[in-house]
């Protein structure tokens, strides 16, 4: 969670300018004034542990983030392995298997392939998802690479001409169910805006022994399209800012709420 703009700033100027502590109220009013002040420092100690408490646990979140900085890259530059079969799939998760570099040997099957916007470094397009059953007997969706977006005719008319014996390194990829950011999968319209495995699956009539997972192929020394090897593996990892900036402001308002009783004790001098 990042810091809103002015996050904070409103408790610390309305402390501010009360003027706690700077000018004795009139009698008639010192009641409501004493409990006006004390509302205002209960909602400043508050406002402090809240803050204290998000940037506590914005660290949390960077020790998190750099352990899956760590896994992703101890993956990717791991040997190859064999892509998990049916007897790993109920215990596959992201946290444990995402990111594998893993192999598929099998042959691509018939039918159309499936185009799923994409926006890359070479621009926008499409990732072609094209089902391969392997020779072990499960069918694995892989995502074979990036195509502009002047080729998809070309990619949406491809129909069972790949069916040599294939074998592909990649990267193992959960499933990306529902759509993009505001933009939902329509199967019937095939309309695709994410990886969603069992909706794509399900369109392409494939019911059976399909992995709950895909693959992101690698890049090939052969020219051309799809360009394999554009998977990003780079995170975001902002949290040490965002922890400094809430621990800032629990200070600034801490400050807030001190001064005008420091102010005050010092007016009254020294006790006897």
């Amino acid at each position: 969670m990042s810091p809103a703009a002015g996050s904070g700033r409103t408790i610390i100027e309305a402390i501010g300018q009360t003027g706690i502590g700077s000018r004795p109220a009139p009698q008639g009013d010192a009641g409501g004034s004493s409990a006006s002040r004390l509302v205002l420092v209960l909602l400043g100690l508050l406002g402090v542990l809240v803050f204290v408490g998000l940037g506590i646990w914005q660290l949390e979140r960077r020790v998190w983030k750099l352990d899956l900085i760590a896994r992703v890259d101890q993956r990717i530059h791991a040997p190859v392995v064999d892509a998990p079969g049916p007897q790993s799939w109920n215990g596959i998760t992201a946290a444990g298997y995402e990111y594998r570099h893993v192999r598929l040997a099998g042959r691509y099957l018939g039918g159309a392939n499936t185009l799923v916007r994409a926006v890359t470094e070479l621009g926008g397009g499409y990732w072609v998802l094209t089902p391969m059953r392997t020779d072990s007997g499960f069918v694995v969706l892989v995502n074979r690479g990036f195509i502009p977006q002047e080729r998809k005719a070309e990619f949406e008319r491809e129909r069972g001409g790949r069916t040599a014996p294939a074998v592909i390194d990649g990267l193992l990829r959960m499933s990306e169910p529902g759509g993009g950011f505001l933009r939902k999968n329509d199967a019937m319209g095939n309309r695709w805006y994410s990886r969603d495995v069992a909706a794509i699956a399900t369109a392409r009539g494939l019911t059976t022994n399909v992995a709950p997972y895909f693959v992101d192929a690698e890049a090939s020394d052969i020219e051309g399209w799809p360009r394999g090897g554009l998977t990003v593996v780079t995170f975001r990892n902002s949290h040490l800012v965002y922890a400094l900036t809430w621990f800032t402001l629990a200070a600034m308002l801490a400050i807030a709420l001190a001064r005008p009783m420091i102010g005050h004790r010092q007016r009254q001098g020294p006790t006897r």
